[in-house]
């Protein structure tokens, strides 16, 4: 029997109680973001059973954790093993030695630029002093972009491609949802364009754009906004196809509801629909998520995006002897990058949405 002192005065609840409690509500957001593995650590500080704890801790971390430790060590005995035209595949020491290479080329070119910018408010601040504002001039740093900023660049046009998608997707699967009119108007068009390549898209795009896009924003040029529309083109179909799916899946009796109340039709929309059929949505946009992630380095490495396509296709044409290792590092950049979006996507479904299993 808990102590008086171990009993929180509203509700009479033990304060173990409220501590399991707490954790057991925090555990679907930890694992959402991927950090599932603190929920067993949390139960035994807070004096759970040990054994049971560390049995859930084996299968979400140690288990993983070997898991990656053997594709390390085969990575890096089998790796020496194969010769190229640019000397042996690089394992993971190599591939470690080019990351930090490519962070201090960050810090190196970040301290140049900051150099430039303090030399140039120095310039513009004598030049204001003796009376010459009209010779004042502020330009920017045109320095080579980093790998962070081939990062940097890659996000935002994806971020930019997905919100084309989602844009066109969502109301048109509302639509195809509600009506089987619309659907049987929209399916012929999703089975043909859906399975085509972005190989297959980029050169129409690019003339289009070439074609109407003539004066080209500074904040978007144009091999970003073709690389973002050929994302958008791929990556628009899970979303288009899940929200059709849920749409058509709210409760008959619930859209009964509707119609006896007479609602109009963007309050039957956004009260009924949405809410019904944001479960699927969400699948839909995490999918089309990871797709246009997948389908931009190879819009980048056409397109000369100045993103992590484009990094990975100006080291393979560079033929050096670090190249293989830059590339691979790029590689598991997207990869993490891949799972870390992922997850987002994974924690606004949880936050959006009624139901934590799905």
């Amino acid at each position: 029997m808990a102590n008086a002192t171990d009993v929180i005065e509203t509700g009479g609840m033990p304060r173990r109680e409220r501590v399991f409690t707490a954790i057991n509500k925090a555990s679907g957001w930890l694992d959402a973001l991927g950090f599932s593995w603190l929920v067993p650590l949390l139960k035994i500080a807070a004096g759970d059973n040990p054994r049971e704890q560390l049995g859930e801790l084996k299968r979400v971390l140690v288990i993983p954790l070997m898991g990656i430790i053997a594709f390390l060590l085969a990575w890096g005995f089998l790796a020496p093993q194969v010769q190229t035209s640019l000397g042996a595949v690089p394992g993971p020491a190599q591939v470690w030695e080019q990351t930090v290479n490519l962070w201090e080329d960050h810090a190196r070119e970040r301290e140049k630029a900051d150099a430039f910018y303090e030399r140039q408010e120095e310039r513009n601040a004598k030049l204001e002093a003796a009376g010459k504002s009209d010779k004042v001039k502020w330009r920017s740093y045109t320095g080579k972009p980093t790998y962070l900023d081939q990062i940097g660049t890659s996000l935002i046009t994806v971020g930019l491609g997905f919100l084309f998608a989602t844009f066109v997707a969502v109301p048109l699967g509302i639509a195809s949802g509600l009506s089987q009119t619309v659907n049987g108007a929209i399916n012929p068009l999703i089975q043909i364009f859906k399975p085509v390549s972005p190989l297959a898209w980029l050169p129409i795009v690019t003339m289009v754009v070439s074609a109407t896009y003539v004066d080209a924003w500074e904040a978007l040029p144009k091999s970003m906004l073709i690389s973002a529309i050929v994302v958008t083109l791929c990556s628009l179909w899970p979303t288009l196809i899940n929200t059709a799916l849920g749409v058509a899946s709210v409760d008959k009796d619930l859209m009964n509801v509707s119609r006896v109340l007479q609602l109009p039709t963007h309050k039957t929309v956004t009260q009924i629909v949405l809410p019904s059929s944001l479960p699927l949505i969400f699948t839909g946009l995490r999918l089309s998520l990871g797709v246009g992630w997948m389908v931009l380095i190879a819009a980048e490495m056409l397109a000369q995006n100045p993103g992590l396509g484009k990094f990975v296709w100006d080291e393979f044409q560079n033929g050096s002897s670090q190249s293989l290792a830059k590339i691979m590092v790029a590689v598991l950049t997207i990869g993490i990058i891949g799972f870390m979006l992922d997850r987002l996507m994974y924690a606004l479904q949880r936050a959006f949405t009624f139901s934590a299993n799905r």
